[in-house]
């Protein structure tokens, strides 16, 4: 087994054994009611978590909603994205009622394109060495450590895994990610993008180790009833908690966001 595995396995069973040593991790609330309910009262404070779909499945809207609500509970957040543009994703926001644009004004939600980060710090926009790499976790640490957020999201993992040079680099700064973010203590969304489903061939990310590293897995899809595509939302993995992992509907309004509901069972 190659070093960075050894380590992974390492991080992954110290983390599974802190969640059953500490019961009184303080939960961090969603705001999306019946998903705190389903994970037993939220995700557990410091997790990192991957927000797993197709396009289309509701991953940015999902994380922004997050962002939203705790900043209407006084938690500062910030949305780094390396796949939209800032007034593609600020304008497409705007169509949903808790898109609150003075918590933005105010700096209680942070939107960061990546893109000009990188560009600002000389790398290479399509490609990152490991040097790039390195230089751009320590900009994510330094800006999460200077707003002092207690939620951040990046959107996505997947795109910033493709500006890596090799398999082992990918592997490499996904380790030195996982470990960043839990040593910086905020509790953190990853989308990560995977291709419509076909039958037996179910994956939670591009590269097949982010699942690994993350302590919880948020699983958004589509069922077909009947020629209309269904909406899903499954709890697939949560460390530190007792939760729910049936599945469940999700519609997206723009007068509530993300609703859950029950699933009924299709009688054929």
């Amino acid at each position: 087994m190659p070093e960075y595995e050894k380590e992974i396995v390492k991080v992954s069973e110290g983390k599974r054994k802190n969640s059953f040593m500490n019961n009184d991790t303080p939960f961090c609330i969603t705001g999306i009611e019946p998903l705190d309910q389903k994970l037993g009262g939220g995700i557990p404070q410091g997790n990192s978590v991957l927000v797993v779909g197709s396009s289309g499945s509701g991953k940015t809207t999902f994380c922004m909603q997050y962002l939203t609500n705790g900043a209407k509970q006084g938690e500062r957040g910030v949305f780094f994205t390396i796949t939209e543009p800032l007034f593609k994703l600020t304008k497409n926001m705007e169509n949903f009622k808790f898109y609150d644009k003075k918590l933005i004004e105010d700096g209680m939600v942070n939107i960061i394109d990546l893109r000009i980060i990188s560009d600002r710090l000389g790398l290479n926009v399509e490609k990152y060495s490991v040097e790039d790499a390195s230089a751009l976790l320590e900009v994510l640490k330094d800006i999460a450590d200077e707003l002092q957020v207690k939620r951040l999201v990046i959107d996505s993992i997947t795109a910033l895994c493709y500006r890596l040079e090799s398999d082992e680099m990918i592997r490499d700064f996904i380790f030195k990610l996982g470990s960043s973010l839990a040593s910086m203590g905020c509790t953190t969304l990853l989308t990560s993008e995977i291709p419509p489903v076909m039958v037996g061939d179910l994956k939670y990310s591009k590269y097949g180790i982010e699942e690994f590293i993350a302590d919880g897995i948020i699983y958004l899809s589509d069922i077909d009833r009947k020629g209309d595509l269904i909406r899903t939302m499954q709890v697939v993995k949560m460390r530190g908690t007792s939760h729910s992992r049936s599945k469940v509907a999700m519609n997206i309004s723009s007068d509530r966001g993300i609703e859950i509901i029950t699933l009924l069972k299709s009688r054929g």
